[in-house]
């Protein structure tokens, strides 16, 4: 232990008042900024109303668009016509026309049965009563000329609502009984009909057996091959669309490339007038930095809104939306990387009578490329994500295609589809920009 006399503790306090007599926002600012953080979300709270919200939030209704991202529902409509059990299927019928299904079977009477995973859970359904077994017990629900009525003795898994009965089995689907059809919900996992739609001849054909299909010398149909035949079908999924939505996602990769590719093109240049060590005119550096400010502050998407008004929908208003935001951002961070570079190369080039022009690109471009090259490469990987949402609001690319599916409430697999496209694409170029943003600052060193 180092002991000091009273003089010298007494000199140290003169010299070092700071140390030995902190101020109030050294000694408790930590704790003042943490109190007041609390403050500030305990204000949050009750201003946006974040309990009654979290409350009335309709969780059941999310736990179903959640399994719909990860399973599909075939919902057949099972009508009541001429004493007989007729199903009727959407417009995105998961089954090809005549094909057997195992869950759903017709009986010779009209009556029909619902399988819902095992035997002991099903539904018989005929058009004076559906009997709903669960767990092997019979439940019957009468059909009256205008409703179904559940029995007094019904568990929660059948619910009287209205004049029509629920049945609720869980993760393998649901039903809806009514006075004139069963409208039947069955959940499956995985994605129904991802490789070919029930119209292809290849349908009911997993990945091994295609797999097994293009080396195949027995041609499926005479004039193609088979490696060609499983291409054109996977593409022309009419269900769904793999060809459209990869267009799509390349129509977003080029408009977020072209888009920052201009950008640097247009803020390289103007960086050197918004610099001051470099252009001497300080009216020319603030009107530069100015509309720098001007480009940048207006968001992307306002941008893409702008654009698509006066050119229409395509790639276009995505493509100009990203090169002014990007440009006002990038001649921004080129400037300020000018004015924070070490002036003794400029001062050695000028030294021997170089021009200004020379000065520049030999004392000037060569400690600022890598910086630049790195954040625009930045900028490329991050347009990846924004031009995804500025194609939401028309720019076209794979956003629009993504709005789309979300709009129809129906198509959660195919928006998890796109999303994990974009997830996969946005870590490849994440990875790409980081191994040559890695090189390049590497080279300065």
């Amino acid at each position: 232990m180092i002991t000091i006399s009273m003089a010298e503790r007494t000199r140290l306090e003169k010299k070092y008042p700071e140390v030995f007599q902190p101020n109030f926002l050294r000694r408790w600012g930590l704790l003042v900024g943490a109190g007041l953080a609390l403050l500030y979300l305990i204000f949050c709270w009750f201003f946006f109303s974040v309990g009654p919200a979290l409350k009335n939030g309709r969780w059941d209704r999310a736990a179903i668009y959640v399994q719909d991202w990860y399973s599909w529902r075939a919902q057949p409509r099972l009508r009541f016509q001429d004493d007989a059990v007729v199903p009727q299927w959407s417009s995105r019928g998961q089954y090809a026309e005549g094909a057997t299904i195992d869950w759903l079977t017709p009986h010779a009477n009209g009556s029909m049965t619902a399988t819902f995973g095992s035997e002991s859970n099903r539904l018989e359904i005929s058009t004076a009563q559906v009997d709903v077994y669960l767990d092997g017990v019979p439940y019957a629900i009468a059909i009256t000329d205008d409703a179904a009525l559940a029995p007094e003795n019904a568990p929660p898994e059948i619910e009287q609502d209205g004049r029509k009965v629920l049945v609720n089995y869980g993760f393998a689907g649901q039903a809806e009984i009514r006075d004139n059809q069963v409208a039947v919900q069955r959940r499956f996992l995985g994605w129904a009909n991802f490789l070919y739609d029930p119209s292809s001849p290849l349908w009911g054909n997993d990945l091994f057996s295609t797999i097994g299909l293009v080396f195949s010398s027995d041609r499926v149909v005479a004039e193609k091959s088979n490696a060609q035949l499983v291409l054109d079908e996977w593409l022309g999924n009419r269900a769904w669309q793999h060809g459209d939505i990869l267009a799509k996602l390349m129509q977003t990769l080029v408009m977020a490339f072209v888009g920052t590719l201009f950008a640097t093109l247009v803020a390289f240049p103007l960086a050197f007038i918004a610099a001051r060590n470099i252009t001497a005119s300080r009216p020319a550096n603030w009107l530069m930095k100015r509309s720098f400010d001007f480009l940048r502050s207006i968001d992307m998407l306002i941008w893409a809104l702008f654009f698509t008004r006066g050119f229409g929908p395509g790639p276009i208003p995505g493509i100009a939306a990203i090169f002014f935001a990007d440009t006002g951002a990038l001649g921004k961070v080129y400037a300020e990387a000018l004015e924070n570079l070490d002036d003794k190369q400029r001062e050695g080039i000028k030294s021997v009578g170089a021009s200004p022009a020379a000065v520049n690109r030999f004392g000037v471009v060569p400690q600022v490329l890598p910086v630049f090259i790195s954040q625009s490469l930045y900028f490329w990987e991050s347009n990846t994500r924004s031009a995804t949402v500025i194609g939401a609001v028309g720019a076209g690319g794979i956003g629009l295609k993504l709005l789309e599916a979300m709009g129809t409430n129906s198509d959660w697999d195919k928006v998890a589809y796109m999303v994990l496209l974009i997830l996969l694409v946005v870590f490849l170029f994440d990875n790409v920009s980081n191994a040559i943003r890695s090189r390049l600052i590497g080279t300065t060193h």
